[in-house]
Parts: structure tokens; sequence; C-alpha cells
């Protein structure tokens, strides 16, 4: 079994930090637009903004951090981008407690949190990548996974539960310490880090900023789960604000059974994280990218078709239960595909890159979902999406794609 298996010691203290940041972030779950609105009354102009333009900044910042993160030890590059989430984070109590908390301050937080995620994801699929046998990545992935889907199932409603007792500024007090307490447990792993240096033992290129593109749309396999991935997760997370405003708008759902129809089909994400390697041991990891990849894109449309009422929330709640199986199932394996198809010297900088283009992606169908339900209605903007991502399946690899094998040492980008 997954839960079973042993990785050692080290990798213990690098899942208990992702799992103590990650609940952090669970219980801050929306909690910038919250104070946004209940501390700054911002309208909804100013929400969309916060939402949209801080993640967008830091993926502009993110893009100069790749090629630095791909040279520095990993492990520094995940205590100091903690640490720099810590700081960011706490500015917005210190501000609140004082009264000078601005809108300006909000955007500029949430875009340096964005930027140090990337950078952090990047150096930690590295540094991962060094820590553990290449035969259990995909346990390792799964555990993450699971970490994730768990975080996001008990944190938001706990984290609204401490907003009303405790006042706005609870949950990203909570979340600022999580990265610290993340810091300090990355701190604790033992083991000397091997200095990376560039593959060709020269200064770092202006081209190196591009390089982890360039690997990606050059390999048939990652091309094509790449660009499978911008859309899936672009029109996934363009349907949420819709699907809010048709719930909580027009179909009168109270608040509470709004947030029990995302929180509770999170706990979906175990099984599917769970199933991972059985699944790739019984039917290979080609298959679990046709099929598991085509289930994630079948369910959407569903949300087109909810209705008020008991009938709706239970349709609301089992189209995003199908969706978590399957996507929590086929996450691990991408992300131990694409870290066996990446030459070391390369790893930061794909992950980056992937990471950059997944967020373009949803920033941008996001805003074109929007403007669709302005000038026609939400359900029929959710139709389009659930329509638009029936066609992703035809973007899966193909056998001969994801069966290539490409040494590491086959090539150095240079």
């Amino acid at each position: 079994m997954v839960g079973r298996r042993r990785l050692g010691r080290q990798f213990g203290w690098l899942w208990a930090s992702y799992a103590v940041s990650a609940y952090g972030s669970g219980l801050g779950f929306g909690a910038l637009p919250l104070i946004a609105v209940l501390v700054l009354h911002a309208g909804p102009a100013e929400v969309s903004a916060l939402s949209a333009v801080g993640p967008a900044v830091g993926t502009l910042i993110a893009v100069p951090l790749a090629p630095w993160v791909e040279f520095r030890r990993k492990r520094l590059v995940m205590i100091m981008m903690d640490l720099a989430r810590f700081a960011a984070m706490a500015t917005v109590p210190v501000a609140y407690a004082f009264g000078w908390l601005s809108f300006v301050q909000l955007l500029v937080v949430s875009a340096v949190a964005s930027a140090a995620k990337i950078a952090f994801n990047a150096a930690s699929g590295a540094y991962l990548k060094a820590l553990v046998r290449p035969e259990d990545l995909l346990v390792a992935n799964a555990r993450f996974e699971s970490t994730n889907w768990s975080s996001i199932a008990v944190g938001p409603p706990l984290g609204g539960a401490a907003i009303g007792l405790f006042g706005p500024v609870t949950t990203v007090v909570a979340d600022a310490l999580s990265y610290l307490l993340s810091a300090l447990g990355i701190t604790a792993i033992r083991g000397q880090e091997e200095a990376p240096q560039a593959a060709d033992k020269s200064p770092v290129r202006a081209g190196a900023l591009l390089d982890g593109w360039r690997h990606i749309m050059g390999h048939p396999g990652l091309r094509a789960l790449y660009l499978n991935q911008m859309l899936v997760a672009g029109l996934i997370m363009a349907t949420e604000p819709l699907l809010a405003v048709l719930l909580l708008r027009q179909l009168g759902f109270p608040p509470w059974q709004y947030a029990l129809a995302f929180a509770a089909p999170c706990l979906g994400g175990l099984i599917g994280s769970r199933l991972a390697r059985r699944v790739v041991a019984r039917f290979g990891r080609h298959w679990a990218f046709r099929t598991v990849g085509t289930l994630r894109a079948i369910w959407l449309i569903g949300l087109a078709f909810v209705r008020p009422g008991v009938v709706g929330l239970v349709t609301v709640m089992a189209v995003e239960l199908a969706i978590i199986i399957n996507m929590s199932l086929y996450s691990p394996v991408l992300a131990t595909y694409r870290l066996e198809h990446t030459p070391k010297h390369l790893v930061s900088r794909t992950l980056s890159a992937w990471s950059i283009g997944q967020q373009a992606s949803i920033a941008i169908l996001a805003a074109l979902a929007g403007l669709l339900a302005d000038v026609t209605s939400p359900r029929t903007a959710l139709t389009v999406a659930g329509l638009l991502i029936l066609t992703t399946p035809l973007l899966l690899p193909r056998q001969d794609q994801t069966s290539q094998h490409e040494p590491e040492l086959s090539r150095s980008h240079s």
C-alpha cells in the first residue's frame, strides 16, 4: 500500500514541512480577498483585481527567478521562499493592528506569495528527485497530492470558523506561521546537498529564462501533457467564480451549503492519490494518462445543469467528487513522468515554466469566462467551459510519445 512504503527520515521532514504549509494555506484560503471586503470595503472590481493581478504579477516575477533557483542549493531556496512568504503575510496583521492596511499592500503581498510559491515548488521538485529513489517518485508525489487535497477539505471550513470567532486577519496569521514552521522543518533535513552546476560550466545566459519551455516543447510527451494540462486546469478553475454567482446569487444556496459543496468532495483526493501507484502498476502509465486524463474532462458539463435545492447540492458535490478523484490520481503520475523526463540541470526551470504557463492559462480563461458570463449568463459560460473541456483529451499524448525514453544526459540545451 502507498501509505506503508518507507521513504526515509529526510523525506519525512520534507513531507511534514509541506503538510504544515499546506494546512496553513488551507486555513488562509481566500483570506486576502475576504480582508479586502471586510476591512477595506473593496468592491467587486477590486476583489477581482486582487485575485487576478497579484498572481499574474507573481508569475512575471517568477520568470527571472527560475535560472536563479536552478543553480542554487534547493534546500536553501525552499527555506528562503518560506521565509519570504512568512515575512510578506506577516505584514498584513501588523498593518491591520496599526490601522495602516491598504489595498496596494494586499496586491504586493499576493504577488510576492505567488512568486515565492512557484520558486519553492520548482526547488522542491528538484530536491525531491535527488532525495528519493526513482522507483519511489510516484509514491512520494502521491503523498504530497493526498496532503494537498486533505488540507483543502479541512482548512477552509476551519478558517471560516476562526474568522468568525477571532477576526478577519486570524487565518493570515496562521498561514504566515505555517511558512515559518515549514522553513524550520526543512532546516531539520540532514545531509550534504551537492552544489548544482550549469551543464556547460558557463555563467547563466539570458536565454536560460526560456530553457524550461524549450525542454517542454521539444519533448513530444511533455509537450502534449503541458498543453492538455493548461487547458484542463484553466477551464476547471474558470468555473469556480461562475459557480459561486450561480449558486449563491441566482439559486439562493446558503453559504454553508456552498462551502460544503466544495470542501466535502476534496476528500476524494485521498482516494485518487492512494490509487495512483496501483493503477500504474496494473494498467501502465500511458493508460493512466489517456483514460484518467479523459475522465477528468467529462464531468464538468454537469455543473451547467445544477438546480435549486438538495438535488442541486448533490449534483455539484457528485461532479466535484468525480473530477477530484481523477485529478488526484492523474496528478502524481504526471508529476513523476515530468521529473523522470527532465534532465537534472533543467528541473527547476522546467517546473517553473510549467507553473507559470498553467497560472497564465487560468488567469486568461477565468477572465474570458467572466466576460462571457456578463454578456450572457453564468450558466451559459459554464456550458461553454464544459463543452470546451470535452475536446482536451485530443491533446493527450499517444503511446509512442509517452513510451519514448530520453536519458538525462542526452540533452544539454546549451
